[in-house]
């Protein structure tokens, strides 16, 4: 199984908390996602913060409008600095995104790790190739994007 990593930093004009709170709650997830991904969440979320297991349901369409339904959870928290969700289930072989936050002057440096790894063996590797790594570089440029606006020094 091969393991791929992206990494991603943005540093945003919020403190760390700031950061920590808009994060850590699983409503965001919508605003920071492109809408032809029709994600939609299942779970019925508290008003409290995230916890380690912490069970997130929803749905996603990556991929000619097909409904995968997908279940991450919380494995590791650390507030204010990180958090980790892991898939359970969903399209991924292997799915574990770790938010980092870090306090530097002006802001907070966000720094994103996410390792995947797809199903099917060799042609996993192909649909990455063709499709996969491109298709998760644009959703991260879109969260960028969306997070530059959302966050725009006032």
């Amino acid at each position: 199984m091969k393991i791929f990593t992206l990494y991603r930093e943005q540093e945003l004009p919020i403190s760390t908390d700031e950061a920590w709170a808009f994060f850590s709650s699983p409503k965001n997830l919508d605003k920071i996602t492109p809408p032809q991904l029709g994600f939609v969440i299942k779970s019925q979320l508290n008003e409290g913060g995230i916890f380690p297991g912490m069970k997130i349901q929803y749905t996603v369409r990556p991929l000619l409008g097909i409904p995968l339904n997908w279940i991450t959870e919380i494995s590791e928290v650390n507030a204010p600095h990180l958090f980790t969700d892991r898939q359970l289930k969903g399209p991924y072989a292997l799915w574990e995104h770790t938010h980092f936050f870090t306090t530097v002057a002006g802001g907070v440096k966000m720094r994103d790790e996410v390792k995947y790894s797809l199903p099917l063996g060799w042609l996993g590797l192909v649909a990455h190739k063709l499709i996969v790594r491109k298709k998760l570089v644009e959703i991260f440029d879109f969260r960028k994007k969306v997070l530059e606006q959302i966050f725009a020094k006032k």
